[in-house]
């Protein structure tokens, strides 16, 4: 087999040869009229007999998938976006010179088609070509035939070779798309209005997450890459609007793993007159219509676990799921000191203003989430990792909070909204310490949302689903990295 810049190097010869003869390879004058999934629908039940009745003809462009030749006619597959159609070209139809044309076309050229539906003698549907044209000639090779695109780290680097040779993957982008027009409409049916908030921003909040930092020249100053929309969006709530949501793209400035990518999908969502309780039941029935909207059924399997999505879902005190899930004795969980010890031990990294809730929240990470396979709620989280949240009634070191984990993953995280000015300032002042003592996690101070609360927010709920673990769940995909089209990856070599 020829190595690849000797087959480059022939494909520019014919792209000089092509112009010498007054043929464009990078024409853009033919118009398909039909689809190859158009034309099975509306065809493909017919048998051979039906279609020699029909006279219309047919025009097609996608690129050449497969070619065999056997003399004075090729056969070959033609792929559009919406699935692959065999082709049958004859020396006798088409005239000598066109069809000697065609047979210097190479696999991966763009090609532009007219033609008849018949069946050949194995009965597959096929367009019998009268006409054809080069829409546009591939220089660089389609990988080996027959093997697609297998390499992963060469899948994701090279996304758009990866989805012309396996449809597999077309499929699940397809899929996130039906996915996010859903939650759209679902919010929209409950009277969610659809918002956008700033993606750079002047103070980064919303998330304890270190954010990307750039500089505006004309205004000569810094500015943010949002790692969360949330501050803005509860702005609108002290604005009056009492339903809100934003489809967004957050930025985090983190490690990158199966489960994380910089630049990420969420959906956050805000309720006036709402506690963190009416939202994990609109999670639950939102997760549960979408699979049903997609599979016809609540279950579904996600690498190799049966998961029932069906309402309601479990739900625990995070304290409780270290014990029930976890198998730490509850006599350590309720122990403030005896807890920091254990993690210590385990090997979680402590700094000086992190105490009990960071450390109960590093032991559920190591212990609990892992075996969370079908949907929980994790509830009752410690107000020290929740700076946004409000404090629960019953017990004030506590938040009215939950996460929501499927199948080992955080897919959601909510909670009752802090409204309280003179608390939130308190808590900003914590967070502020926690970055002076190192923690580049830990919010900036936000004066401007502080006095925007000092206005009245109404008492609130809000919650933020990763729209791309939902995707993975709902698509069966084992990494972050095979539902995000274009995911970042360390530079090569």
């Amino acid at each position: 087999m020829q190595d690849e810049p000797t087959l480059i190097r022939q494909r520019r010869e014919k792209i000089r040869a092509l112009r010498a003869a007054g043929i464009e390879p990078f024409a853009n004058t033919f118009r398909p009229h039909h689809r190859v999934a158009d034309l099975i629908a509306a065809y493909g039940h017919l048998d051979q007999g039906e279609l020699e009745k029909l006279t219309a003809t047919f025009s097609l462009a996608g690129r050449l998938m497969l070619l065999r030749q056997f003399g004075k006619a090729t056969f070959f597959h033609l792929q559009d976006e919406s699935g692959r159609l065999q082709g049958y070209i004859q020396r006798q139809e088409v005239g000598p010179e066109a069809y000697t044309f065609f047979k210097q076309l190479d696999l991966g050229d763009i090609i532009g088609l007219t033609g008849r539906l018949f069946r050949t003698k194995t009965n597959e549907l096929t367009l019998a070509v009268q006409q054809f044209v080069l829409v546009t000639k591939a220089i660089q090779p389609l990988p080996e035939k027959y093997h697609g695109l297998t390499d992963v780290e060469l899948r994701y680097r090279r996304r758009y070779v990866d989805l012309m040779v396996n449809p597999e993957v077309r499929e699940v982008f397809r899929r996130r798309s039906r996915i996010i027009r859903f939650l759209r409409d679902f919010m929209d049916q409950r009277g969610f209005l659809e918002v956008e908030t700033p993606m750079m921003q002047p103070i980064p909040g919303g998330a304890t997450a270190r954010p990307f930092q750039t500089y505006h020249n004309v205004l000569a100053m810094p500015l943010y890459l949002r790692i969360a929309p949330e501050l803005y969006l509860k702005r609108l709530l002290v604005g009056g609007f009492q339903r809100v949501f934003e489809i967004n793209r957050n930025f985090r400035n983190e490690g990158i793993s199966t489960q994380h990518n910089p630049e990420f999908t969420m959906m956050e969502f805000y309720q006036a007159y709402a506690e963190y309780e009416d939202l994990m039941r609109l999670i639950e029935e939102m997760v549960a219509a979408l699979a049903q909207d997609l599979y016809g059924t609540g279950r579904i399997t996600y690498q190799g676990h049966e998961i029932d999505l069906t309402p309601p879902w479990r739900r625990l005190a995070m304290a409780e799921a270290l014990t029930v899930v976890g198998q730490i004795p509850a006599e350590i969980v309720r122990d403030r000191q005896a807890l920091i010890k254990l993690a210590l031990e385990q090997g979680v990294t402590l700094r000086p203003s992190e105490g009990y809730g960071r450390a109960m929240a590093k032991l559920f990470d190591l212990h609990v989430e892992p075996k969370l396979i079908q949907p929980t709620f994790i509830t009752a989280f410690p107000i020290e990792i929740s700076p946004l949240s409000r404090r629960c009634q019953d017990d004030p070191e506590l938040a009215d909070r939950f996460e929501l984990f499927i199948a080992g993953k955080e897919i959601a995280n909510g909670f009752s909204e802090l409204n309280d000015p003179e608390d939130q300032r308190q808590r900003f002042l914590k967070q502020v310490a926690a970055r002076e003592a190192g923690n580049e996690e830990a919010h900036f101070m936000d004066e401007d949302f502080v006095l925007a609360l000092e206005y009245g927010m109404p008492p609130a709920a809000g919650a933020g689903i990763g729209i791309d673990r939902l995707v993975m769940l709902l698509t069966d995909s084992p990494s972050i990295r095979d539902v995000i089209l274009f995911p970042q990856l360390r530079p090569e070599g």
